[in-house]
């Protein structure tokens, strides 16, 4: 069955949080739209699911700026100007840093933060200081030209001459600052040993990559929002948001369609036509948009053919962060009183933070939503970096699952000592389980691309009418890095006076 072009202006291939805001925005702007999504739940790598009565996040657990009105968070504007808000809770201190040497809060209050590293170290607080003040000083800067009004064609230069022209002024001195990576500030300010052991974990829970890979605007937001707007957690785990995203697409008259997987992206004389669906189904646009990683989309959505060799060799060989183990546990709560939600455990201080299994993320989201859990329960996400190579479906596979959770639970074990005890639900997750479930290139969250050694991959590509958007196009594995990356893909489709109306009507 085939399809009238003029039924959809746009096809948008997954509903991660990158393709949503893209959708989500287009359809604001009056484009007919549909996004095809492979599983049975909207989200991603952001999405949700529920095994006897726990709610388990399957990706992103930190938040910053959902709620407040001057936070410079791409999603929080995508979802004012699609009419939807969340539920928060705020909180603080937002975790605990758990070093073989000792563990220490970390707090949204930079005063507070400052002075839980001076216990620590007096001199490298007082340095950790000068850093951060390098970085929010472009966080500041950057405040008053939001995402929402940037695109990704050259016309962005005239929007920035014609909107913005006094923060350009502002920005002049921090330009160095805009293509330099955070071990750049660092190495400038830092010199206590500790000090920079702690930024580069940050920019590795950030960014996947160490202080020296990470770019400083990606830590200089990070720092602004969460010591400006605070962090919090929206009630109903990352499905709230991926419910609000949905909400806010249809409210539109965009439409979503879930298991429907896209085969083939239809490419005619160097032009996206269409798509082609799992069951044959075929279906026009004059747009296609791509939520896919840059592997998945050239290398399984696109004919060898349909893309320039060089290109498509160029994309292929981009190089990608590692995926990851994942453990989701229900467990007993009783005598947790003072649980606390996020938990970083660092095992050994002699092996790099980004060996596998040596730096442990531990995420307890009951903690502030207790609906996520059966009464007298938690829910619990631990992850830690594991290579995809030498995984496979195997007769070894289940015992090398339960070997490589034992890192995961050494972690928690310093939380919740007992934690082996309180076990009610144990599901594992190895990147043989990401790559199957998020049809994601070897399980990876994204490419590693480390500052001053490449570009990332932008939102075009060299088929007319194709885009891209999500974590293979913008700095980042996190979720503001892909909302961004759907704002600009949106705004590149539409003229720019369009998106000066919609700035006008939200005083952004």
């Amino acid at each position: 069955m085939t399809n009238d072009k003029k039924d959809i202006d746009v096809i948008v291939i997954g509903s991660g949080i990158g393709g949503l805001c893209t959708a989500g925005l287009l359809a604001r702007y009056g484009k007919r739209v549909i996004v095809y999504e492979s599983h049975t739940i909207p989200g991603g790598a952001a999405h949700s699911f529920r095994r006897r009565g726990f709610e388990f996040d399957s990706g992103p657990s930190f938040y910053c700026g959902l709620s407040d009105p001057q936070s410079l968070n791409p999603l929080k504007q995508i979802l004012d100007i699609l009419g939807e808000s969340i539920q928060v809770i705020p909180y603080d201190p937002l975790g605990h840093y758990h070093f073989p040497e000792g563990t220490f809060a970390v707090y949204s209050n930079a005063e507070r933060y400052h002075h839980e590293v001076h216990k620590i170290t007096p001199k490298g607080a007082r340095e950790l200081q000068q850093f951060e003040e390098r970085l929010l000083g472009l966080y500041e800067v950057m405040r008053d030209i939001p995402t929402l009004a940037l695109r990704a064609d050259w016309q962005v230069i005239l929007i920035l001459l014609r909107r913005y022209l006094p923060t350009l002024a502002k920005i002049l001195p921090y330009l160095p600052l805009v293509q330099a990576s955070v071990g750049n500030v660092m190495d400038a300010t830092v010199q206590d040993p500790w000090v920079r052991r702690l930024i580069d974990l940050e920019c590795f829970l950030l960014s996947g990559l160490k202080a020296h890979g990470t770019i400083a605007p990606e830590v200089a937001f990070m720092l602004g929002e969460r010591s400006r707007a605070g962090v919090e957690y929206p009630l109903g785990g990352s499905a709230a948001i991926v419910k609000a995203l949905v909400r806010g697409l249809e409210r539109w008259g965009g439409q979503l369609r879930l298991g429907c997987h896209v085969e083939q992206i239809l490419v005619e004389s160097g032009k996206a036509v269409g798509v082609k669906l799992q069951k044959g189904e075929v279906v026009q646009a004059p747009v296609v948009i791509s939520n896919a990683t840059i592997w998945d989309t050239y290398n399984h959505l696109l004919r060898a053919e349909d893309l320039p060799a060089f290109d498509r060799q160029v994309a292929l060989e981009t190089p990608a962060v590692e995926s990851f183990m994942h453990l989701h546990l229900g467990i007993r709560a009783d005598d947790l009183e003072n649980l606390t939600g996020h938990h970083v455990v660092i095992h050994d201080s002699s092996q790099d933070i980004t060996a596998p299994g040596n730096t442990c993320m531990i995420s307890i989201p009951s903690v502030w939503d207790a609906t996520l859990a059966p009464e007298g329960n938690h829910v619990v996400h631990a992850y830690t970096l594991e290579p995809y190579t030498g995984w496979g479906r195997n007769d070894r596979y289940e015992e090398k699952k339960q070997q490589k959770a034992k890192s995961l639970y050494r972690a928690l074990e310093k939380i919740i000592p007992n934690i082996r005890d309180r076990v009610v639900l144990e599901l594992i997750g190895t990147p043989l389980t990401h790559a199957h479930y998020l049809r994601r290139y070897q399980g990876t969250y994204g490419p590693a691309i480390a500052a001053g050694k490449g570009m990332f991959p932008s939102t075009h590509t060299p088929i007319k009418g194709l885009y891209r958007v999500g974590d293979s196009t913008m700095p980042g594995i996190g979720v503001p890095a892909v909302a961004a990356s759907g704002i600009l893909c949106a705004n590149t489709l539409v003229h720019p006076q369009q998106t000066a109306k919609l700035l006008e009507n939200f005083r952004y």
